[in-house]
């Protein structure tokens, strides 16, 4: 038994003299990583508010006068041109009245030519050519008066829209104040959003705005700022500013709630993927590829973080371009371990793209 300790203990004690000097512990084999390579990217701080749409011009149309209505020339919803008559309400008795004083206003016009080459020639007085004038401009007012009753019982589009529904029917009795219907022109949509006192620096007018809806998910619409407010509200300490948005395609509705987005501190800064980044206590670090004595390992770095954007960060300071920082096998690295690149990422892919992409290689070099 004791022969055979002896030769156990031995044999161990050989294993380690005569061992390699090259040789690691298994433990210090690299680690498989995937990197990003630092670059510089365009990027801007943002402001983002809620905001209400109303159209460039809106307008309720009401009649003015007590008439019945004869005829109604637009449907629901039907786009109309400046000018265009949309009711037309009953003025038989008005157009008579036209008639008859047109008559006496041609008669008043006829003796007014015929009097004046009379005072002219001394053989009439000036007092007749004076009431002749007279005449002549009361008719021409009674005749105007009677056209403005006219022009009153037919509504029509005050400048070019969309009509909203009809509220009235032929037949109905208008009076003053009764709501006939809406028009709006939306060809331009009015944006006004409330921010923060905090950003009135930052507003300009001719600022571009990015402004989106939950009725049109993942589309997004461009304006500029057409004007800020002189007042801060001294409840919320807030601004107003109102946006213009192109609406070609008529897609914005008056009302409608949307989330402007505005960019400021326009700026190119270093862009890493947030998954690199590891806290400690108050302080972030991410692991950078680094060269040490012919080997490659994972070193170290605390950075100072800026803004976020949708799944990457701004380095402000730590790094610099070119760098090559660890974004995948993190959880396994201690510093100054020994790293085995895998792949190099590209923009936003996710772990399962990177690991297809190292797989279709390593079967494109085995077939090769």
């Amino acid at each position: 038994m004791k022969n055979k300790l002896f030769f156990l203990s031995a044999l161990f004690l050989a294993l380690v003299i005569f061992q390699p000097a090259n040789a690691q512990p298994r433990g210090n084999s690299p680690t498989g990583v995937f990197v990003f390579e630092v670059i510089q990217q365009p990027i801007s701080d943002r402001i983002e508010a809620l905001g209400t749409l109303q159209s460039n011009d809106n307008v309720i149309l009401t009649s003015t006068v007590t008439e019945r209505v004869t005829k109604i020339l637009f449907e629901d919803g039907q786009r109309v041109e400046k000018g265009d008559m949309l009711v037309k309400m009953d003025d038989a008795e008005e157009q008579a009245q036209l008639a008859e004083e047109q008559s006496v206003l041609e008669e008043a016009e006829q003796q007014l030519n015929r009097i004046r080459p009379l005072v002219e020639q001394g053989t009439t007085s000036q007092a007749r050519l004076d009431e002749a004038l007279r005449n002549f401009n009361a008719s021409r007012a009674r005749v105007n008066a009677i056209q403005s009753r006219i022009e009153q019982r037919a509504i029509t589009a005050p400048f070019s829209g969309v009509a909203g529904l009809r509220n009235i029917s032929v037949g109905a009795l208008a009076q003053p104040g009764t709501m006939i219907t809406t028009i709006d022109d939306d060809s331009v949509m009015k944006l006004d959003f409330s921010i923060p006192e905090l950003y009135v620096p930052s507003l300009k007018q001719g600022m571009e705005i990015k402004a989106k809806t939950r009725a049109f998910p993942g589309q997004t619409f461009t304006g500029t700022v057409s004007a800020v407010s002189n007042r801060i509200d001294p409840v919320t300490r807030a601004v107003t500013a109102r946006a213009l948005l192109n609406n070609d395609e008529g897609l914005l509705k008056a009302g409608m709630l949307m989330r402007v987005e505005l960019e400021k501190n326009n700026r190119n800064a270093m862009m890493i993927p947030e998954e690199a980044i590891i806290q400690d206590a108050n302080d972030n670090f991410v692991y950078v590829v680094r060269d040490q004595e012919g080997q490659t390992v994972a070193s170290k770095q605390i950075i100072k973080q800026g803004v976020r954007r949708e799944g990457n960060v701004e380095v402000t300071s730590g790094l610099n371009v070119g760098d090559r920082v660890i974004t995948h096998g993190i959880v396994k690295l201690r510093p100054n371990a020994p790293v085995a690149i895998k792949a190099v990422q590209r923009g936003n892919e996710t772990l399962d793209e990177l690991l297809g992409r190292v797989k279709k290689n390593s079967s494109e070099e085995e077939q090769g």
